[in-house]
């Protein structure tokens, strides 16, 4: 008698070991699939309903011969896997909604350091490009407006300018827009100043 419930701890502790990792982890991909397609929404309705019965039959083809085979083995194993498939759904289910919301915000991050760079390598075009008119004898004579603060086109030009260059460092504020009006504001002073679009 002690032999066989000596023998039965083991097989179910064997069980447990191997058929806890694949339950836990099929019951909670599936709930954290069939809730984000639920919070994501888009499909229509017999899209939904559809993709709801492959999900959950594709998790049950795991889940269930993860229970079934312990608690055949062990009733108190089939009773602690199940304790612990039913914790793992309830986990997913409340914490899909904050890793999707803390993927989403990475991916916004990603996105704006990633226009921030780009921002930046037009910004230097776009100084270098105007620091012509300013540093080169020979447009600072062909084209003198573009240095004169008098005129609308090169007074906006400035302020662009000044703008871009405050917001520089901080990928939080309206960088990409700043220099798109700087973009804006030297083609526009090029124009009022004559210069011809290939020039520029």
């Amino acid at each position: 008698m002690g032999e066989a419930l000596f023998e039965g701890l083991v097989q179910g502790v064997w069980a447990l070991i191997l058929c806890g990792p694949i339950l836990v982890a099929s019951v909670a991909a599936t709930v954290f699939v069939v809730r984000r397609r639920a919070l994501a929404g888009g499909d229509s309705g017999s899209e939904r309903s559809d993709q709801l019965f492959w999900d959950l039959f594709l998790g049950s083809a795991v889940a269930v011969p993860a229970l079934l085979i312990p608690t055949l083995i062990s009733p108190w194993t089939g009773l602690f896997l199940g304790g612990a498939g039913v914790a793992a759904g309830v986990a997913a289910y409340r914490g899909t909604p904050k890793y999707l919301a803390r993927r989403a915000a990475r991916s916004d991050y990603q996105a704006l350091e990633s226009a921030h760079v780009a921002a930046r390598a037009q910004h230097d075009e776009l100084i270098a490009r105007w620091r012509r008119y300013e540093l080169d004898p020979a447009c600072s004579i062909d084209y003198p407006s573009l240095t004169d603060v008098r005129l609308p086109e090169t007074s906006a030009l400035i302020k662009a300018m000044r703008a871009a260059d405050q917001l520089r460092n901080d990928p939080h504020q309206g960088y990409p827009e700043a220099v798109a009006r700087l973009a804006a504001s030297l083609a526009a002073a090029e124009r009022a100043a004559g210069i011809p679009a290939e020039q520029s």
